[in-house]
């Protein structure tokens, strides 16, 4: 029951914690009879059954169930024979207590001040057709991105094309996601030395990545790696903003040629739709974690994982069924529709 509140709360995130408890088990056709025996309890109470059940059986319940959802038939979710994924980042505002702030720290504001809340680092792993979250790392805000990245590499695989923005490219994090058997499409940044050895049919080229420039100028443990430059037509953006280099593993032209891969890349970009699912309407705009420990802050990072999956895998199967892109369908009267339903049916048992 507690674990079901847990993601309830995700669900029900401007709701009192009675109330979200009302929301979880009003319309249950079941709890006619029960509920002659069983109260709403108080809020010290579920305060009490969380602290009870703590993290751990959120964590299990994420990591034993969120895999990738799309299937042969799915639309958008491939890329020839590549599944699309893709690693990106954000940080979490945890309500302001000493523990909190303890545990994940706070950074500065614009005027050199503490900023209003304690953060949580959030890294995750995501199909690109589905918005599906399949893995994550959380740490303290002063944890980087590409300290927590490597953890996200537990469901990389043959046949994926994991999409990354170029915070992450650096050798050793490019060589253990490309240890996975994944193939990589990532954005390289400018500054980058990356000289063409290979000038290949589409306009593409073959570098190598060294470690440190020692390496490179003894040729030493170098990473062949295959190059893709070109420029958006967009005025109203700078020039580096217009400037893109991407780097990937898929060295052969004819499996992948550059336009097609400089258009794949794009799909990275459904991540931040898939964050702002999560941050904006689910959690509810500028609300914080309500948790005032660290172990409970963590555990309803859990539930809101666990519902925006259910919710998505929801959405998965209504596309199959419209033979539709899952782009096409709503989020948000998903989101209402599955609030609607979980109060007037709930569909498990005490």
């Amino acid at each position: 029951m507690v674990v079901y509140y847990v993601m309830a709360m995700a669900l029900f995130s401007q709701a009192s914690y009675e109330e979200v408890m009302r929301s979880l088990v009003e319309g249950a056709a079941w709890s006619q009879q029960w509920r002659r025996r069983w109260a709403i309890p108080t809020k010290a109470a579920i305060f009490k059954a969380r602290s009870r059940l703590g993290v751990a059986p959120l964590r299990a319940l994420f990591e034993r169930t969120a895999r990738p959802l799309g299937t042969a038939e799915s639309k958008g979710v491939w890329y020839r024979q590549w599944r699309l994924m893709s690693i990106d980042g954000t940080v979490l505002d945890v309500a302001d207590t000493a523990a909190n702030q303890e545990a994940f720290g706070r950074p500065p504001n614009s005027r050199g001040d503490r900023s209003a809340f304690p953060q949580l680092r959030l890294v995750a792993l995501a199909e690109c057709g589905t918005h599906a979250m399949v893995d994550v790392a959380m740490g303290p805000y002063r944890t980087g991105e590409l300290t927590l990245a490597p953890r996200v590499f537990r469901l990389l695989g043959r046949g994926m094309l994991c999409l990354a923005d170029r915070m992450y490219f650096s050798y050793h994090l490019w060589s253990a996601a490309q240890a996975t058997g994944t193939d990589l499409l990532w954005r390289a940044r400018n500054n980058a030395v990356l000289p063409p050895q290979r000038r290949l049919p589409d306009g593409s080229y073959l570098s190598s990545l060294f470690a440190a420039p020692k390496d490179r100028r003894h040729g030493e443990d170098g990473i062949t790696v295959r190059v893709i430059e070109y420029v958006l037509d967009d005025p109203g953006r700078s020039q580096e903003d217009t400037t893109y280099r991407l780097i990937t593993t898929i060295l052969d032209p004819a499996l992948a040629p550059a336009k097609e891969l400089a258009a794949t890349y794009t799909q990275r970009w459904v991540f931040e739709t898939a964050l702002d699912e999560l941050k904006t309407h689910q959690r509810g705009l500028r609300l914080v974690l309500r948790s005032k420990l660290p172990e409970g802050v963590e555990q309803e990072i859990y539930g809101y994982l666990l519902t925006h999956y259910a919710i998505r895998a929801l959405m998965h199967d209504a596309a199959l069924e419209a033979a539709e892109d899952a782009d096409r369908i709503s989020f948000v009267r998903s989101l209402r529709a599955v609030r609607r339903v979980q109060i007037a049916d709930p569909i498990f048992s005490p």
